[in-house]
């Protein structure tokens, strides 16, 4: 059974089963006898989620909402088969992201550019399409009520954007799916949470993304939660971090725009050179072999995301 994390106020963390463990989370919240998904993983999630919904003594028809906060496939990849397990749930995402869910064949060749095809016959295959008269789109502003608490949604670009956080006031929360960043619960130390921000392809804009963590933290909410992974707190230490860690990468990017065929890879040695020192200052255990390990997903994609910002730069 898939690890799930509770944390109180009927929010839990379940392990999508996603490369490794504790990498990607889906997040289901639950208001008495009501339940709702907060990102879905990817097609093969989708038993763990059910498994930890019937661990809070609750059925699938019991499912109001699938929330996705954005449509890259780790977060929206298991939605089709959630909604088809779920027979009442209603989709909400994002307006930009509504026809990527209703046909995913756009997003799905999009990805098979970024992760390979191996790669989407490995953790992709079996997206399906969700019928447009189950979608809800939620655009800046928008609310909904699970079983009477509010969720209030907010258009928060700089990651993607299709992408929107929820702000949960009954529980002083935000989830915010890839806007609040990384932050792994391996680089836990007494300092507490670690957090660096991902550039992921194909829509990295730092200064939209500095203005959607500002926007975020006027809700004052006193807990996070990551996509990648779970609960963090003390949240204006960690927007702070998310500001310097934003404007760092800005200009390791800039150091290596003319780095020609090499230039991906100097982005991936470049990351590795801005977090490792960092960590050590964090306080990690872990070795810089152990901790590039864990970071090699992220540096390889955020080095993808950086090439298409600078290569839009270029041309504009």
């Amino acid at each position: 059974m898939a690890s799930t994390v509770d944390y109180g106020h009927g929010i839990s963390a379940i392990d999508a089963g996603y490369n490794r463990p504790a990498q990607v989370a889906i997040h289901l919240l639950v208001e008495g006898q009501r339940a709702a998904f907060i990102d879905t993983g990817i097609p093969r999630s989708v038993p763990a989620a059910l498994d930890a919904l019937t661990g809070r003594g609750l059925t699938p028809e019991q499912v109001d909402y699938v929330i996705v906060t954005h449509v890259h496939l780790d977060h929206a990849g298991g939605a089709g088969r959630l909604m088809q397990a779920c027979p009442n749930a209603r989709l909400v995402v994002h307006p930009r992201g509504v026809r990527h869910l209703i046909d995913p064949a756009k997003l799905l060749a999009g990805v098979a550019a970024v992760y390979g095809e191996a790669e989407m016959s490995r953790s992709f295959a079996g997206v399906l399409p969700i019928p447009a008269e189950r979608v809800i789109e939620a655009p800046d502003g928008f609310s909904l009520a699970l079983n009477g608490r509010p969720l209030l949604f907010l258009d928060t670009p700089g990651h993607a954007r299709h992408h929107f956080c929820v702000i949960d006031e009954r529980a002083a929360a935000a989830f915010t799916g890839d806007t609040f960043g990384l932050s792994y619960r391996e680089f836990d130390t007494a300092r507490g949470a670690f957090i660096f921000p991902t550039t992921t392809p194909v829509q990295f804009d730092p200064e939209a993304l500095h203005a959607s963590i500002d926007r975020i933290v006027r809700h004052r909410p006193k807990q996070l939660f990551l996509t990648h992974y779970g609960r963090v707190t003390d949240v204006p230490r960690l927007a702070a971090d998310m500001h310097e860690m934003i404007d760092a990468f800005v200009v390791l990017a800039e150091r290596n725009r003319d780095a020609g065929g090499a230039r991906r890879q100097a982005l991936i040695d470049a990351q590795a050179g801005l977090l490792w020192p960092r960590l050590e200052v964090h306080g990690t255990r872990l070795s810089r072999a152990q901790a590039i390990d864990i970071l090699q997903d992220d540096l390889v994609l955020n080095a993808q995301g950086l090439e298409v910002w600078l290569d839009n730069r270029a041309r504009a």
